[in-house]
């Protein structure tokens, strides 16, 4: 079948004092956040690595990569905007995502809909084709510490 690719994409980032939390394009209340070049957002980064995965083309720091000034504290919902174009522009569309993001804290369920409905909007998709989940790493390794939140993603490409 050459009209469906699938890819998968993965991130963790540390968590630190005086950042905020993004996941999924919104702030979360939270003591600590993410560090990285960008607003960290594990969440959209696993996305945009499925969606490249899925057409062969690397991964988000070939096209963002953290090294260029221009990237410094980039909201990854408008990086999203981009890998999105680009995998537009090869001819492709989004069929659905399905994500889990692994964090011990804190509790995201209460959040899990409005990070639907953002990438949904910025992707043009339905919500219903965005499946986000939560759970923890039950105390086991680095994010089982709190020392830094993971997420992983599946993307299926559809041919238009």
């Amino acid at each position: 079948m050459t009209n469906i690719r699938i890819g998968n994409g993965y991130d963790i980032h540390k968590l630190v004092e005086g950042r905020p939390l993004i996941l999924g394009g919104i702030e979360i209340a939270h003591t600590v956040g993410l560090l990285g070049h960008s607003d960290a957002d594990v969440l959209t980064h696993a996305i945009m690595d499925a969606m490249l995965g899925a057409l062969s083309l690397g991964d988000i720091g070939h096209y963002f990569p953290p090294t260029d000034p221009q990237w410094a504290g980039a909201n990854s919902l408008i990086l999203l905007e981009q890998v999105n174009g680009l995998v537009r522009s090869r001819g492709w569309k989004i069929g659905n995502i399905d994500s889990t993001i692994v964090a011990e804290r804190p509790k995201l369920k209460p959040y899990i809909k409005t990070m639907q409905d953002k990438l949904a909007e910025v992707l043009s998709l339905n919500p219903d084709r965005v499946s986000i989940k939560a759970t923890t790493n039950e105390k086991l390794g680095p994010v089982g510490r709190e020392e830094g939140i993971a997420a992983y993603s599946v993307v299926l490409l559809i041919a238009e």
